[in-house]
């Protein structure tokens, strides 16, 4: 099976009241849109993703620099948006199945996409749903007066998406259907018997308005770990300096097994202690000869797959580095940028403290230079 995600983030956020739209509000540095596609992207089945967004937003959603997606311009309303991308998508070659999903839902967990990918290989349609926990009362409006009754919640319950579907049957029931459309794409199916419901997640809610947000916001600040990281390099001729990955101008470069760089270094160690990973020495022996002279920015990219792999994401990297010379400040921004580049996260989400010993010791008579980082990361559950 290979199947196609849309996600839908061409909203007006009227409700949720604020200048910046609801797609492009950040968790840990990432925007909602960027939350669900790396998301997806820890599923091989997922082929290609379609993101659908309001014309309104076109720099922003051009400023996220999206890889590997398909941006679609949504229409009028959400039935408008999703037949626009399913349009698009109908006409492509090798995707049979089409998964439908708010990007206002940014907290499925990577359990729930993998049973719904899983459900698809039986069902012709799978969509989560949550039981209905509270009361549930009805306003009845008669000519007279308006009175309250009570409904029985068995037969009720909450759909939320990613919701999957075959490709050509829901576009042909959008096509075919269209009027009968009401908050999402199941309720364009007469027979239910064709779907297959499983079971969703209290935590899956729909972001509406702040307080949503702020509950969201209180979840992932839950699933947040810190590490530590530390490294230290004598100084000496004949040998390049790397810092944060760039080739730094220096008479004396720093001595090590690999390419000796005491920043990414520093970094990989931070990153590995906060996913509870070990440290570098376990995973890049300094007595393994495929490590030597090794680029220090192709073990930390080794590090950040795997972490993602594992349903980690940055959060920030907070790094001190100590050096008598050279001085950090004339090229800070690039460092920064480098780091923002190689761990794929926002140069807004790293910060860099040039830092003396006041001459004192071996760091403040030249002879090394140290580092130090704490990185803070959060998982996908």
């Amino acid at each position: 099976m290979s199947f196609c995600l849309i996600i839908l983030a061409g909203g007006n956020s009227h409700r949720f009241g604020s200048n910046i739209g609801k797609p492009y509000q950040k968790l840990g540095g990432k925007s909602l849109i960027e939350i669900n596609v790396n998301k997806a992207l820890q599923f091989k089945a997922i082929k290609q993703i379609i993101l659908v967004y309001n014309k309104k937003d076109s720099k922003k959603v051009k400023s996220l620099k999206l890889k590997n997606v398909k941006l679609i311009s949504g229409g009028k309303s959400r039935r408008e948006s999703t037949f626009n991308a399913l349009r698009y998508l109908i006409k492509q070659k090798g995707i049979n199945k089409v998964l439908i999903h708010d990007v206002a839902r940014p907290n499925f967990s990577l359990k729930l996409f993998n049973s719904i990918l899983k459900n698809m290989k039986s069902a012709r349609a799978v969509i989560p749903k949550i039981k209905v926990q509270d009361a549930i009362k009805q306003i009845i409006d008669s000519s007279k007066e308006e009175y309250i009754v009570g409904k029985k919640r068995d037969n009720l319950f909450l759909t939320q998406t990613p919701q999957a579907f075959n490709l050509k049957e829901i576009f042909h029931l959008h096509k075919t259907n269209s009027g009968k459309y009401k908050d999402d794409d199941i309720s364009l199916y007469m027979d239910l018997n064709k779907v297959k419901f499983i079971e969703g997640e209290k935590n899956n809610f729909k972001i509406t308005d702040r307080e949503d947000f702020e509950t969201l916001k209180n979840i992932y600040k839950s699933k947040q770990s810190v590490g530590i990281g530390f490294d230290v390099h004598r100084l000496v001729p004949k040998r390049r300096l790397y810092l944060a990955g760039l080739k730094i101008k220096s008479k004396l470069g720093t001595l090590g097994h690999s390419d000796g760089d005491p920043v990414l270094h520093s970094i990989t160690d931070a990153i590995l202690g906060a996913c509870k990973m070990g440290d570098i020495g376990q995973m890049f022996s300094d007595k393994s000869k495929k490590f030597k002279n090794i680029r220090s920015t192709i073990l930390l990219r080794k590090v950040i797959e795997q972490i993602k792999s594992k349903g980690y994401y940055i959060n920030n990297i907070d790094i001190n580095i100590i050096t008598q010379t050279p001085k950090i400040s004339n090229f800070k921004k690039k460092l920064i940028k480098s780091i923002s580049n190689i761990c794929e996260i926002s140069i807004d989400q790293v910060n860099i403290k040039g830092k003396t010993t006041e001459k004192l010791g071996i760091i403040g008579k030249e002879k090394a230079i140290a580092c130090e980082v704490i990185a803070s990361v959060s998982k996908y559950d």
